[in-house]
């Protein structure tokens, strides 16, 4: 897998990091990136790719390894952050958005004794545990259209009302149940979206609380069978993530040198940027 997947990484972070530059730093953020991804991809903390020795596999590496405390210190911050971004972009802008768009969430447990200020109690695939949360829209791409890390306890629809103010492009975008409220429809009506969830109140519009247009369209269109045909296409996303647990390297359980809520969502970015790549890898394939 590091053979296929390592050098698409690597010419990629190379290309983006041409068109960024810092100032005043000794390691320009590709180096950071390279390193990150380096001991991600091998499932690794992050002080294991400041070795030379764990080089030794592969000839595509940076010619000047930064410490420890430099990593440390660099690959969680504002510009580290804005690299990232670029980086993704420009994986995501390799596949063609399609109308249909699933929002979902998964969750990121960590141990209960973990220490870790940032994790909270909550549930997750109706499991109580402690941890944090990984929010997605995905539509047909390698990455998600947007995507955020949250405490365990955060709620699934509000922080879908966030995402949802991230992407633009229309289409229908589908949930489960605990997505179905009213603020949350029209947030995505506003976007050019048509939220259509699972029936999680039988008598939902029904009652004297006001029902918005964008709600009550999504409560006609789940009786109807085109509404229902869309729905059975929601459990596209349970494949989404599950295709990017399956091999080395995947987005699996936190390990546990991996806490605080920057850290897990570098970890999560570097997970995500990897998985993007192997599908592109295996679009490239198939054509």
């Amino acid at each position: 897998m590091e053979r296929e997947l390592w050098p698409e990484l690597y010419h990629m972070v190379r290309k983006v990091g041409r068109q960024v530059h810092q100032k005043s730093v000794r390691y320009q953020p590709w180096v950071i990136a390279l390193l990150v991804l380096w001991a991600t991809l091998h499932d690794r903390p992050r002080n294991w790719a400041c070795e030379r020795k764990n080089w030794s596999s592969t000839r595509l590496q940076p010619l000047e390894l930064p410490s420890a405390s430099v990593l440390t210190r660099r690959a969680d911050s504002v510009g580290m952050g804005l690299f990232w971004r670029a980086l993704e972009q420009a994986l995501r802008e390799s596949g063609q958005r399609g109308l249909l768009s699933i929002v979902d969430g998964k969750s990121l447990f960590v141990g209960g004794c973990s220490k870790d200020p940032d994790a909270r109690l909550g549930y997750g695939a109706g499991i109580r545990g402690k941890g944090y949360k990984l929010h997605t829209i995905w539509a047909n791409r390698c990455l998600p259209e947007s995507w955020d890390i949250t405490p365990l306890n955060r709620s699934e629809s509000v922080v879908a009302r966030e995402l949802v103010m991230q992407v633009d492009g229309g289409g229908y975008l589908l949930g489960d149940g605990n997505y179905d409220e009213t603020p949350l429809h029209e947030m995505a009506g506003r976007r050019g979206y048509q939220l259509l969830t699972n029936d999680r109140r039988p008598n939902a519009g029904k009652g004297h609380r006001p029902v918005g247009a964008f709600r009550r369209r999504s409560i006609e269109l789940r009786n109807t069978n085109f509404g229902r045909g869309l729905l059975t296409q929601r459990a596209a996303i349970e494949r989404t993530f599950g295709h990017a647990t399956i091999f080395a390297g995947g987005l699996g359980p936190l390990p546990a040198w991996v806490r605080r809520q920057t850290r897990v969502r570098t970890w999560v970015w570097s997970k995500l940027l990897i998985n993007a790549t192997r599908l592109k890898i295996k679009s490239q394939l198939t054509a």
